[in-house]
């Protein structure tokens, strides 16, 4: 058989078969202004939640992966902390793990909401960008279900003008919008490659990790100035009972002062059995079975500042 037969075989049995000529896959991250969506739009285009979500700045400090599989492509959506200025030992290491995973990615996504005008902290992240020549750019503007049409193409045009843009695509996560046009301009502009990830993966955190995640914004919800940025969360010990169906959870909930601590537990423990229903509710269709959890809160003085307890807690 020449090499002109072999060619016209292959390419008969892609179109019979329906498979798309080549597969693409590589990873993007997104990146912006605190609240900008970026992990809510992350879990929208995993299809299921593998980043917390919360209006507190800095609530990602991990890079954490999510997996979007496609017919002809594969997606791995890199959740970084925001870039920041930092004021701890903990800043500055996550600001070090933006950078290093912005420099590994094949595309970089600045996401910029519809509704607020460019302001400096775009214009900072946008110059940050000329610092990874490796990754393509593209824009998206976000969260466009929440201003008038007007308003979007408004918002287009003033992100076209930062630089020049592989794509700029307008979505909203919360709708559903634009997803799938981002999906495949993603994919496009990713390099050819087999599947990176197995079919049933949507994320590569451990289970443990996840849950953990669960908890720490249970305990976000309704807290207020630099309490946030103070909690922290490790998993002690996961036990699957013989005897019925549960498993037991035992969890470390991590402050840095002692008046943090009444702050979560509330009165007569009101606040610290709020965070457990609120996160079991979310662990139990993880883990597929009903959960005993039970969340110690205990002081590290001054974590963020302490390499020691840093590195202890994950960090």
């Amino acid at each position: 058989m020449s090499a002109s037969d072999d060619q016209s075989t292959d390419g008969h049995e892609q179109v019979s078969s329906g498979r798309p000529a080549t597969h693409r896959a590589g990873f993007v991250s997104f990146v912006g202004r605190p609240n900008v969506g970026k992990s809510t739009l992350m879990n929208a285009l995993v299809g299921e939640k593998v980043a917390i979500t919360s209006a507190k700045p800095q609530t990602t400090r991990r890079a954490i992966r999510g997996i979007v599989h496609r017919e002809d492509g594969q997606l791995i959506v890199v959740d970084t902390p925001g870039i920041h200025r930092p004021r701890t030992l903990l800043g500055e290491r996550l600001n070090d793990l933006v950078q290093s995973t912005l420099a590994d990615v094949d595309v970089i996504g600045m996401c910029v909401p519809a509704g607020d005008p460019i302001g400096p902290g775009d214009r900072f992240i946008n110059d940050q960008l000329d610092k990874y020549p490796r990754a393509k750019k593209v824009a998206l503007v976000t969260k466009v279900d929440s201003v008038p049409r007007d308003k979007v193409g408004e918002q287009l045009l003033a992100v076209s003008q930062l630089r020049e843009w592989e794509a700029i695509v307008p979505v909203s996560a919360l709708e559903g919008i634009q997803l799938e046009t981002l999906v495949s301009e993603l994919i496009q502009i990713m390099p050819e490659s087999p599947k990176l990830y197995p079919d049933e993966d949507v994320t590569d955190e451990s289970l443990e990790m996840r849950i953990g995640e669960f908890v720490r914004e249970a305990a976000l919800e309704g807290v207020t100035d630099e309490l946030p940025h103070s909690l922290a969360v490790t998993v002690d010990d996961m036990i699957e009972r013989e005897d019925k169906d549960l498993l037991e959870i035992y969890v470390n909930l991590w402050v840095e002062r002692d008046s943090q601590k009444g702050i979560i537990i509330g009165k007569k423990g009101s606040r610290l059995r709020e965070i457990g229903q609120t996160a079991r509710a979310q662990i139990e269709p993880l883990v597929g079975s009903p959960v005993f959890l039970a969340i110690q809160v205990k002081v590290a003085k001054e974590w963020q500042r302490d390499p020691k307890l840093l590195g202890r807690l994950g960090f």
